[in-house]
């Protein structure tokens, strides 16, 4: 009998209780949880289209390339209500390919984070990822052994012990570093994770990836050499002697050969031979003529996908960067990684149609892929000259087909579709001497949309009304809410309705005629009851379960939203 015990496992660092808050200088600093700047819910503003897009209406369903950090962009998919009909829970694979935290000074971004500065980044990110990602979902977070093993155990806080699905070892390089002071690292790591227990790689689709071995018949059918299965390699058997026989080819006889010389048998019986022999190919692989049959890639058998990723199969950084070069002016992106490398993890994690997402966009391999294999995407990008010179233009040049590169010739891609570019926008509010005050620009129309956002309802230009949430109809008033503001607006409110209004200022006996007017409506003065809600928020943003005896289990999202 095991005997009392408390505590659970977890990792623990520097301010893990607080937030991070990222700035235009590239610095972070540590924040409460219910800071303005890291609580608030961001719009996200048209800034341009490519391609072919939905209405502005439908505008949450276009591929969505956002500009922005991904602390807010992430927020306000997850509670802008367009945003959120779209996304929250209906995420089906997240791939994130985030700084390192080497401590070098990489061209495009800081990766010189100390260690509690970087997993306070994370685990926010992961933490409103988690909320995105379906119960099928899974996401992807690559690193090094800079900070893997760490990554490792806040994972297992967030999403559970039960929901690891398996670490993959890419063979990132295709030489070694010779500089290396001590080991030339040849590999990053892909750490994944389910949403719920119980993921099962998609594997029914698995075939043999055609780069690079273009082979056809005289019919056109395509086969790959990496399934031409031999005939020769088993040792001379005794107890198959049905196995031993020689083959005609070309007036001449073949008998089996172990690469070493030394007779070996054939895989199949003579029936088989015969009956498959015109799928028979010969090559010498010096030993000799040998017989091999061909196994097209339609009728390619599957196989579960194994946790070592050779860089044969699916790319290493050098030709990462070479199809960039190749398609974009100015120098390379510091660390892409390559489209075949991208194309495994969204085939094993998602089909046609499903969204990718990926919050660290860099150079925008994830999305290309993404769109060049049918999935609809979202990526965000933090920093505006990686996604002007990197990000924007590759992906411009997918949706025009002029990007022959990377997987476009394997899976026949010639241009199409289409995506919208999205800010994020300014806060609503603005410090002034250590006072929360509204910004300059949220008057008006403006202010009415960004408070709707904070309050979670859906935006509607319906004057007098600015949003809708259930049966609650809200008003937003830039100036004073007095009783006769309150009886105009109930005067519009259909039956079962409640208002919420709230305004600039309000008038001390406003809300008590409020409810005399329409019991259950509140009145609420902003910005002063928004940064409260962003306290309460705070205070149930986790919720960590009771422990184990094994010590596992997960830190939850509550997903209330605020009260209205």
């Amino acid at each position: 009998m095991i005997g009392p015990y408390h505590g659970r496992l977890e990792l623990t660092w520097t301010n893990k209780d607080q937030a991070l808050l990222w700035d235009e200088g590239d610095s972070y600093r540590w924040v409460p949880r219910s800071d303005y700047r890291v609580a608030e819910v961001r719009l996200l503003h048209d800034a341009g289209v490519v391609g072919e897009v939905q209405a502005e209406r439908a505008r949450a369903h276009d591929n969505l390339l956002i500009r922005g950090d991904a602390l807010n962009a992430l927020t306000s998919l997850a509670r802008l209500p367009e945003f959120a009909h779209e996304y929250l829970g209906k995420v089906k694979l997240a791939y994130l390919d985030p700084p390192f935290n080497t401590q070098q000074a990489f061209a495009h971004y800081d990766d010189a984070l100390e260690h509690s500065v970087w997993l306070t980044m994370m685990r926010d990110r992961l933490v409103q990822i988690k909320r995105l990602l379906c119960a099928e979902g899974s996401i992807w977070v690559h690193c090094d052994d800079s900070e893997q093993a760490y990554l490792k155990v806040a994972m297992d806080e967030i999403f559970g012990r039960e929901c690891f699905v398996g670490t993959i070892i890419w063979q990132k390089a295709d030489t070694p570093r010779m500089d290396a002071k001590t080991f030339s690292s040849s590999h990053d790591y892909l750490i994944c994770y389910s949403r719920e227990p119980g993921f099962r790689p998609r594997r029914a689709d698995f075939k043999p990836d055609l780069v690079g071995y273009p082979y056809t018949d005289a019919d056109g059918r395509r086969y790959s050499s990496l399934t031409l299965r031999k005939w020769g390699n088993n040792s001379r058997r005794v107890d198959r002697p049905s196995l031993w026989y020689p083959i005609e080819h070309k007036g001449r006889e073949y008998w089996p050969v172990k690469p070493d010389g030394t007779d070996g048998n054939w895989r199949w019986s003579p029936e088989y031979y015969e009956a498959n022999k015109e799928r028979v190919e010969w090559e010498d692989k010096g030993h000799g003529l040998q017989p091999y049959v061909v196994t097209y890639v339609s009728e390619a058998s599957t196989r579960p996908y194994e946790t070592i990723w050779s860089n044969e199969d699916v790319g290493h950084n050098r030709e990462a960067k070479a199809h960039l070069k190749s398609i974009l002016k100015g120098e390379p992106f510091s660390t892409p990684k390559p489209e075949r490398l991208l194309r495994r993890v969204i085939e094993i994690g998602t089909e046609p149609n499903e969204v990718v997402l990926d919050c660290f966009l860099g150079s925008a391999t994830t999305a290309t892929a993404a769109h060049k294999l049918g999935r609809r995407w979202i990526g965000i990008e933090r920093d505006a000259d990686t996604l002007t010179n990197h990000a924007l233009p590759r992906l411009e040049k997918v949706v025009e087909g002029r990007d022959p590169g990377g997987i476009s010739k394997s899976v026949e891609w010639r241009g199409g579709g289409g995506f919208r570019v999205l800010d994020v926008a300014p806060s609503m509010f603005a410090d002034d001497g250590g006072v929360v005050m509204l910004a300059n620009w949220a008057v008006g129309g403006q202010l009415a949309q960004a408070t709707a956002a904070q309050l979670g309802f859906e935006f509607t230009d319906d004057p007098p009304f600015a949003g809708r949430k259930g049966r609650a109809r809200l008003a937003v008033i830039d100036g004073l809410v007095n009783a006769d503001v309150c009886r105009l607006l109930v005067d519009r409110l259909e039956a079962n309705e409640r208002l919420v209004v709230c305004g600039t200022a309000v008038d001390p006996d406003a809300q008590d005629q409020l409810t005399t007017m329409s019991s259950g409506s509140r009145v609420r003065k902003i910005p002063a009851s928004i940064l409260s809600d962003y306290r309460t928020r705070a205070r149930r943003v986790f919720r960590t379960p009771a422990p184990t005896l094994d010590g596992t289990g997960a830190v939850d999202v509550v997903a209330e939203g605020v009260k209205a």
